[in-house]
């Protein structure tokens, strides 16, 4: 048993959540509905992180939600926009409404796999060049040797320098952080890893980076949804889930919002505690709602 089990009481039951996850999968078909996958869209990271990415085509990515909105508008707003954080800035210049938030990955996105002080500075600039909120990923460079102290000093600096740049702005940004559940592989580990983010300052636990092989998974989902009710119960603080990697289907996106909805209840299930991150997602959402293909992002 890890320390982390013991300070906060919990052990994943595998066998437990595997029936919990076939029951949620068999009933997805009659609780699925316009309202959900409405609300769906409205908690979706709208995401390009592409080797191609340009100003230009980061400009045009946003300017089809300014679009979207008049011609769909009884559709709510995505939550954001993530993007790498070179491009934080293009975001923010182009976005119809502040309400349509400025994410960027940021502290060497995907690997984390440098240095801390630039992973600091890349956080900073980001930061300061408008994102409101910052997706980083657990250094499973230590994480995965069992060292775990300087995994979590690594979130806990990161989460200070993103702290200094946001009040010397007057804001608050929200801090997101990956723990890459596909190469973490055993429940028992995504649930040390989702403790070690969450005491060292996450607001947000995410599932995966989307650029290795296996992302989110149902099993993951239910293991940091866990850990999620067994901080809050212990601490008092709200942390939010993010799901992406992976997540395409209508299907897919149901699935995880009863898992959320299972495990952390209804609190849980706005913008604020519960995010996609998808970059096909969109026009499932859209086609499944409006009944037939609809291809606008």
């Amino acid at each position: 048993m890890s320390n982390y089990s013991q300070k906060y009481g919990y052990t994943p039951d595998k066998e437990a959540i595997d029936r919990n996850i076939e029951l949620i999968a068999g009933n997805i078909e009659n609780a699925v509905n316009a309202d959900i996958l409405k609300e769906c869209f409205s908690i979706m990271d709208l995401t390009t992180l592409s080797t191609t990415d340009t100003p230009s085509k980061v400009a045009a990515f946003v300017d089809k939600v300014t679009t979207f909105q008049a011609k769909f508008p009884d559709y709510p707003l995505p939550a954001s926009i993530c993007v790498y954080p070179n491009f934080a800035s293009v975001v923010k210049e182009h976005r119809c409404s502040p309400e349509l938030h400025v994410t960027t990955v940021a502290g060497c996105f995907p690997t984390s796999q440098s240095y801390l002080e630039v992973k600091m500075h890349e956080c900073k600039l980001a930061v300061e060049n408008g994102a409101d909120e910052i997706d980083i990923v657990l250094a499973l460079n230590s994480f995965l040797t069992g060292d775990f102290a300087t995994a979590g000093n690594e979130i806990a600096a990161m989460r200070k320098c993103i702290d200094e740049a946001a009040a010397a702005q007057g804001r608050k940004v929200i801090l997101k952080v990956i723990i890459e559940t596909g190469l973490l592989v055993t429940p028992e580990r995504i649930a040390d890893a989702s403790f070690l983010a969450m005491d060292n300052g996450a607001d947000f636990i995410k599932t995966s980076t989307g650029k290795v092989d296996v992302n989110a998974t149902p099993m993951a989902a239910y293991v940091m949804c866990e850990c999620i009710r067994k901080y809050y119960e212990k601490t008092g603080r709200k942390v939010g889930f993010k799901a992406a990697g992976g997540i395409s289907s209508s299907m897919d996106a149901v699935c995880y919002y009863m898992i959320v909805s299972s495990v952390l209840g209804k609190d849980w299930l706005n913008k604020s505690l519960f995010r996609f991150g998808v970059s096909r997602l969109a026009n499932q959402l859209l086609s499944s709602i409006e009944q037939k293909t609809v291809a606008f992002f």
